[in-house]
């Protein structure tokens, strides 16, 4: 079983003859081990569709058994079951309070993000540790917190006006409690899916400055390229040089040893003459 984070943020493409462009979507996987000792290889996968529909990730993810961290998006809830378990996200938990206070101040929302920072802080001292260390703590420290958490939710949801945003951002956390949950049992799960936010930056970036795909194959081509490049930087190389390198020798290197050049397994060229 392994773990896997998702999200899929749009991206604008030409539409010809309509005058305008449409939404295509870029749906984003990643694995990274590294927070829990796991020796598998991490990587950072891009697809691109011409829709948001969950027909995508249902083609995506058809081989796929493990837990699959990711927000509430509908499209997602015909994929949990036996082979997918359900994580999600506390920062998304901990935004939607951080938003009742930029609207004004509010003792109680600032109450809950202090609770919610406790669990935090049990992440910082234990990332880096197995996963069966980390499961281990979690459920003697962050446990009770938990917990707590959401009896104190409950018991104040009940004395709030139901259409204040402080209400509704406990209710969002009540309705995603089981799956919130999922991490204290499982040292793989992280506490939530920044990592995958992170990989939406360089789609972000790119936006900026390319601002549109010129079709749904340039859709495809974009989400290739952040694939390689992104995954690169996960194994720590600069993209320009790694892509330099591979590009240069992957016509004359040996079929049967093409898995070399692949980023967790590539080497810069200094690194192999010292190998040699």
């Amino acid at each position: 079983m392994k773990f896997l984070r998702p999200t899929r943020p749009p991206v604008d493409v030409l539409d010809p003859g309509r005058g305008k462009t449409k939404t295509g979507r870029v749906w984003v996987y990643v694995f990274d081990g590294s927070g829990y000792q796991d020796p598998t290889p991490g990587a950072i996968a891009y697809y691109y569709s011409p829709d948001r529909k969950g027909v995508h990730p249902a083609d995506h993810l058809a081989n796929f058994s493990g837990v699959m961290h990711a927000d509430g998006y509908g499209g997602y809830k015909k994929l949990y079951g036996n082979q997918i378990i359900e994580a999600a996200c506390m920062a998304h938990v901990r935004r939607k309070f951080h938003d009742v206070i930029k609207l004004k101040p509010s003792p109680i929302a600032d109450e809950a993000l202090s609770r919610i920072g406790a669990l935090y802080d049990i992440e910082d001292r234990i990332r880096g540790m197995s996963a069966d260390e980390r499961r281990t703590l979690r459920q003697q420290h962050a446990r009770p917190i938990l917990a707590d958490l959401k009896s104190w939710i409950e018991e104040t949801l009940s004395t709030l006006p139901q259409k204040q945003k402080l209400a509704e951002a406990m209710r969002y956390a009540l309705s995603r409690w089981a799956a919130l949950s999922v991490y204290i049992d499982d040292g793989r799960v992280e506490i939530d899916n920044n990592i995958a936010e992170r990989a939406m930056r360089p789609l972000g970036i790119g936006r900026k400055n390319w601002l549109f795909a010129g079709s749904d194959k340039g859709g495809e081509r974009i989400a290739n390229i952040l694939t390689i490049i992104e995954t690169a930087k996960l194994h720590g190389h600069n993209p320009e040089v790694y892509l330099t390198d591979v590009l240069t020798r992957i016509q004359s290197h040996p079929k049967d040893r093409l898995q070399e050049l692949l980023p967790w397994q590539w080497a810069p060229a200094k690194d192999r003459y010292e190998a040699a």
